[in-house]
């Protein structure tokens, strides 16, 4: 390790959905806050990461994109050759970053082994170089016997075992245990550290901008389907409530997401030329200006809409998805358990009533910080404090080798 110019490298499977690169991209900026001459670099198989700000020292690497059929079978997102030959250049692209960037810690998102094992021989020749191997995890993962059959099949078990160092959960302890039901080997649950959710802030290019105003004055209510490419359901729902209205309701702000498919997206903006206080946006790299001065807000239950949600501390209701994994549904659950938002489950669409209903006593509903839940977002505070120890830990030993030699 370099005393002088720490690095880490993050690594995000995905290429469809925003969570992943949002959820790597926070905690990246959030490090190079803190420590001043660290180097983050992302390796990323989204399409849209350039879109993003990122502060300097924090760069990506931009992956072959893939996409996951409704079968469960991976294609390649752009390019006309076969899976096997993508993933064969993605794993080669990663292990060779990996090898010449050199980092100090290598964090993992959520994939333990990466798409199709493509990290797993990164992780081997990393854990010989003695850098630390981080495996990052949402607080919800999925229904545990989905996971743990997910798990089994991919054989991920002997990497939590035997190369990771450490096991980040991004949640506080409490709420949810994403490994809840899963028969770990001995050892394993040792490795875990509940760091708490990950605020998100205003970027500083918005801070000294003026606040938007979609409506005016008027006060609004945000929706949000993430990237939008599995939101086609909840956005119709609360059209449908706004088009079939029987009590006043407050105006309503659509922003689609990348992902969300043209047709629907198109249908939308037709829907909503219809309806004064109705306005969509199909995609801004930037909601937190949007969702700091909405009134409340409408979501899914993807881990990234939550953490915003409770950073930006609006009234919410969520309407999570349950296919095809039951991750929301379950975040949602648990956090209106603990008093943190209002839940209307996906399968009461496409009722129009019972939406309006919702969205009339959305925004005198109390925010998520009523619920004083402990450590709620301490998350990136947590990362920090770690990944300073690490590097101590690291240099300490940096400094033992020298002077035996």
């Amino acid at each position: 390790m370099s005393s002088n110019s720490p690095k880490i490298l993050i690594y995000s499977h995905d290429s469809f959905g925003l969570g992943h690169l949002r959820r790597c991209r926070a905690i990246a900026q959030s490090l190079v806050g803190d420590f001043k001459t660290l180097s983050v670099l992302i390796l990323s198989g989204s399409p849209i990461i350039g879109s993003f700000e990122f502060r300097s020292r924090v760069d990506f690497v931009r992956i072959p994109g893939v996409i996951k059929l409704r079968n469960g079978e991976y294609t390649p997102l752009s390019l006309h050759i076969n899976i096997d030959h993508t993933l064969a250049i993605r794993s080669s692209i990663i292990e060779h970053t990996a090898k010449v960037f050199d980092p100090d810690i290598f964090i993992v998102d959520k994939e333990p082994l990466g798409l199709r094992g493509e990290v797993l021989p990164t992780l081997e020749a990393l854990k010989e170089t003695g850098t630390r191997l981080v495996l990052g995890l949402r607080d919800v993962m999925d229904d545990p016997s989905v996971l743990k059959e997910e798990w089994d099949r991919k054989h991920v078990y002997p990497a939590l075992k035997d190369l990771y160092d450490e096991i980040w959960v991004y949640g506080p302890e409490g709420i949810c245990d994403p490994l809840e039901g899963i028969d770990l080997p001995a050892g394993v649950r040792d490795k875990l550290r509940y760091t708490g959710y990950l605020r998100r802030e205003l970027p500083n290019s918005a801070k000294d901008k003026p606040a938007p105003t979609p409506f005016g004055e008027e006060p609004y209510i945000l929706v949000t389907p993430g990237g939008g490419g599995d939101g086609v359901e909840m956005v119709d729902w609360v059209m449908r409530a706004y088009e079939t209205r029987q009590r006043p309701l407050f105006p309503a702000l659509i922003v689609l997401g990348p992902f969300m498919p043209a047709a629907a997206a198109e249908q939308f903006s037709e829907r909503a030329e219809h309806l004064r206080d109705v306005e969509i946006i199909r995609f801004t790299p930037q909601i937190e200006p949007y969702l700091a001065n909405a009134t409340a807000i409408v979501g899914m239950g993807g881990y990234n809409t939550f953490c915003e949600i409770l950073s930006f501390n609006k009234p919410t209701l969520m309407v999570p998805r349950v296919v095809p994994r039951r991750e929301q549904a379950i975040r949602a659950e648990r956090a209106e358990e603990n008093g943190l938002l209002k839940v209307l489950p996906i399968d009461r669409y496409p009722d129009p009533d019972l939406m309006a209903e919702a969205l009339s006593a959305l925004p005198d509903m109390a925010p998520p910080s009523s619920a004083g839940v402990d450590n709620l977002m301490g998350g990136l505070e947590a990362i920090s404090t770690r990944v300073g120890e690490i590097l101590e830990e690291q240099l300490a030993a940096d400094d033992r080798k020298l002077v035996n030699f």
